[in-house]
């Protein structure tokens, strides 16, 4: 399938993107949109003069969520791994 390319803007700016199917478009515009949103809550919440300071501003907000969604995960994964041993654990007693 050949690539589509889409248009976004992003703090004023359009970038042009390649995208592998007309699904991912959504998903993209979508994204272009929350950063839009977050540049504007910054821009009226900060006093801050350079575009380059919000965009970085929102990439660490963005990449924190990111983490700490993996760091729940992972920490969830952990329990329910304790939980399998420990009731395959109780499984093996049963048997013998």
């Amino acid at each position: 399938m050949e690539a589509l390319k889409i248009h976004v803007v992003i703090g004023g700016r359009t970038y042009p993107i390649r995208i592998s199917n007309a699904s991912e478009e959504e998903g993209i515009r979508r994204a272009a949109a929350r950063i839009n949103e977050l540049l504007q809550q910054y821009e009226s919440s900060y006093a801050v003069n350079d575009k380059q300071d919000v965009l970085a501003m929102c990439a660490l907000q963005f990449a924190s969520q990111m983490e700490i969604k993996d760091l729940v995960v992972q920490q969830d994964n952990d329990r329910i791994q304790q939980e399998i041993e420990q009731i395959s654990k109780r499984l093996d007693l049963f048997l013998k």
